[in-house]
């Protein structure tokens, strides 16, 4: 038997054994070496300072769970205490708006669906679902706190032996002319990273501004605006909308009317519209020095294709997995130029 096929026969067994020990590490993993190529440069920056690469490594682990995962713990923590001591007359209120709800006269053509939609709404009914996806959370968040564990201790671990990684990848893959590669990649994931966090810390921030003037929990408020914010087209309409309606049920009228108000001028237009953008080219031009043309509508489109296909973590997954194709595509573009300037 010639020894090449018996070596690849041998090393696709010993990679499928792999496979099979590390599957439930895998994705852990892979969010674990993308939240690093994010952060790559917060840990060229600290390398300046810190001379100690296990403190630099430890350092970043730090920052990573005071900034992303221990809001979500708190998040998690506080909603399910509020969902425990649920009191189900709060949906007996808001349901009972429908009773005096008019369809406005230019909304006429839609006035047989919007009643269609109002018969349907019942108390009993709502209540069961939030109970039911309060059950659901509370059976994933034992998961979701152990996928975390498990990032941050392999985040610890790349960002440890990032130059290592590095370097074995470039020695292993042929792309040692085309170092674009890795750059382009880090550039685009260190931006939508850093801008996610950055959009979603001030849209946050703001929600809980004005729902703190009306006695809620302005930490737990703002930690669930920031990550409603994620969510493509309605955004944070899922949580102005509730409180809003609450306020309303409960008499008061004006403090809904200023919610509301506040929710749509202030974060949806001033924050989304016009801060944002700006957001994103200071991320770009002066954190991340990014030379890398990024087409936002290629990652608003890669965001709610991660977000739909894997969930939480897709918000990562999605522009990891379209910029790796996009860059493949350009690195392919290449070497065919090459052939061809070569006569091939």
């Amino acid at each position: 038997m010639n020894r090449k096929y018996f070596l690849l026969g041998l090393f696709l067994l010993v990679l499928y054994g792999v496979w099979y020990l590390y599957r439930p590490f895998l994705l852990p993993m892979f969010i674990a070496s993308l939240l690093a190529l994010a952060t790559s440069n917060l840990n060229t920056f600290f390398t300046k300072y810190i001379r100690f690469k296990t403190l630099r490594a430890l350092l970043m682990t730090l920052v990573l769970g005071l900034l992303f995962f221990l809001p979500i713990v708190y998040a998690i923590n506080a909603s399910t205490d509020i969902l425990n001591n649920f009191d189900p007359t709060v949906v007996d209120k808001i349901v009972g708006l429908k009773k005096n709800f008019v369809v406005p006269d230019y909304l006429a053509f839609a006035k047989p669906y919007v009643k269609e939609f109002l018969d349907s709404l019942n108390s009993q009914d709502i209540t069961t679902k939030i109970v039911t996806v309060a059950s659901t959370v509370l059976q994933k968040s034992a998961g979701f706190f152990k996928d975390m564990f498990l990032i941050l201790i392999f985040y610890f671990f790349v960002n440890l032996y990032s130059k290592e990684l590095v370097k074995f990848l470039k020695d292993i893959l042929p792309f040692d002319r085309h170092s674009s590669f890795f750059t382009e990649i880090s550039n685009v994931m260190s931006v939508v990273f850093y801008s996610i966090l950055l959009t979603a810390i001030l849209e946050g921030a703001l929600f809980a501004f004005i729902v703190m003037i009306y006695g809620y929990d302005g930490l737990l408020f703002g930690i669930l605006y920031g990550f409603a914010s994620l969510i493509p087209v309605i955004g944070g309409l899922v949580m102005w909308l509730p409180v809003s309606m609450y306020e309303y049920a409960s008499g008061n009228t004006m403090s809904a009317v200023v919610i509301v108000l506040y929710s749509l001028i202030v974060i949806s237009v001033i924050a989304d519209t016009f801060i944002k953008p700006l957001i994103i080219k200071y991320v770009q031009d002066d954190m991340v020095k990014s030379k890398t043309k990024i087409n936002e509508i290629v990652v608003f489109f890669s965001i709610i294709a991660g977000l739909t296909t894997y969930g939480f973590w897709g918000m990562i997954l999605g522009p990891a997995i379209t910029t790796f194709f996009i860059s493949l595509v350009r690195i392919y573009q290449v070497l065919l130029d090459e052939e061809k300037s070569n006569g091939h």
